[in-house]
């Protein structure tokens, strides 16, 4: 495993790091057999944005022999709320979720504490102005906070706060695919034919200039969304129109500026060893320019990246997870056993959906979710 040091903090990060998605929902026996891989094979580091108690506490108790010299990213901002995760910019839920999350790790600090899902310039101002900052500040002076970070899929708005002087470390999403969309809250002009007319390796300059300002500052980044939720490793879903390799898109990822560790997602073992494998992968193997010159088409638009931002559902319905088992069921043209049997032990289901439309008012990528329900329901039968 190569290490990196994330930016001005002085601290050393594992190239590999781990997502928590692929946690969710699972058990002790499966939390430790993908601790135990990742530890093995050098991984130091992991990124915790779910304020599930159930997860905080298995994470806890997988990292306490390694705690020390363990590199944990959790989140403020998110909160645990009728058994849904939640964002939050009130102070008062901020400051309790916060309690609870350090209660639930076993653990008297964060090596960094990353403002959550800070999407645009109206969001950063409310972390500023309702105090978010500031006790973030008052918190790494008390030590139960090493670093300061923040999370973001927006260039301009993750500009801004990092112009403030107040981040350490940015988790921002990178991929081939992201690095062409330009910096807006404006979700269709992100779909936009214009917006890809451009040749694909040319970066978006926002965010090469995002880049540039961390580089330049010392700001650490770390990666998200480095497989575009899985659909750049498939041909059939790949907004590209062409699959990637895992070590192609960690490639990518790790050879943008500021860039310490992507922290990638494995909703399985087998998925972890393909991350993995980058560390023993040829020059050969992690050239992307051939794939990219390749690309007959680029478009994320209606691609569930299962990143979570539609929650919550006043239904209870986990809309992420209820997708993921929908696109599972059309990739294979049929319902596997397996598939039918997570789908429901689920709590809510398609079928539950009043198609409120709230979900979709969220979504980052203009997925019709209300239609996917829908047809989640038609394809389960409920």
């Amino acid at each position: 495993m190569q290490y990196r040091t994330l930016g001005n903090t002085g601290l050393r990060v594992s190239e590999i790091g781990l997502g928590c998605e692929g946690f969710l929902e699972k058990d002790w026996a499966y939390t430790k057999e993908v601790f135990d891989l990742a530890l093995a094979n050098g991984v130091n580091c992991m990124d915790l944005y779910s304020p599930d108690p159930d997860m905080q506490r298995r994470v806890g108790r997988a990292i306490a022999p390694v705690r020390k010299d363990f590199v944990l990213q959790a989140h403020l901002c998110t909160r645990w709320r009728d058994g849904q995760y939640e964002a939050t910019r009130r102070l008062d839920e901020v400051k309790e979720a916060f309690e609870t999350q350090l209660k639930n790790l076993g653990t008297d600090d964060l090596d960094i504490g990353m403002i959550h899902y800070v999407d645009s310039e109206k969001t950063w101002a409310q972390v500023v102005e309702n105090g978010i900052l500031d006790y973030a500040l008052e918190e790494k002076a008390r030590g139960r906070i090493r670093h300061i970070g923040m999370s973001s899929h927006n260039p301009i708005a993750a500009l801004k706060a990092i112009e403030s002087g107040k981040i350490e470390v940015l988790m921002f999403s990178i991929n081939p695919c992201y690095d062409l969309l330009p910096g807006t809250e404006d979700v269709e002009e992100l779909w936009a034919e214009k917006s890809y007319e451009k040749p694909l390796y040319n970066l978006d300059p926002q965010r090469e200039a995002l880049y540039e300002t961390c580089q330049r500052r010392g700001v650490g980044i770390t990666v998200m969304k480095a497989f575009g939720g899985g659909d750049l490793l498939s041909e059939t879903d790949s907004p590209a129109g062409k699959a990637m390799t895992a070590v192609q898109c960690l490639h990518y990822a790790l050879t943008r500026p500021a860039v310490g560790t992507v922290m990638a997602g494995a909703r399985s073992p087998d998925d972890l060893r393909r991350s993995l494998a980058y560390e023993s992968a040829t020059d050969e193997e992690k050239d992307y320019a051939a794939t990219f010159a390749s690309f007959p088409k680029i478009s994320w638009t209606g691609h569930c990246m299962y990143c979570g931002h539609c929650a919550p559902c006043p239904r209870g319905i986990a809309i992420a997870d209820v997708t993921k088992f929908l696109n599972l069921t059309r990739a294979q043209g049929m319902v596997p056993e397996t598939v039918a049997q997570h789908y429901g032990a689920l709590s809510a289901h398609g079928g539950d959906c009043i198609a409120c439309g709230a979900c979709e008012k969220r979504c980052p990528f203009g997925v019709a979710i209300r239609e996917n329900m829908r047809a989640a329901k038609e394809t389960f039968g409920y």
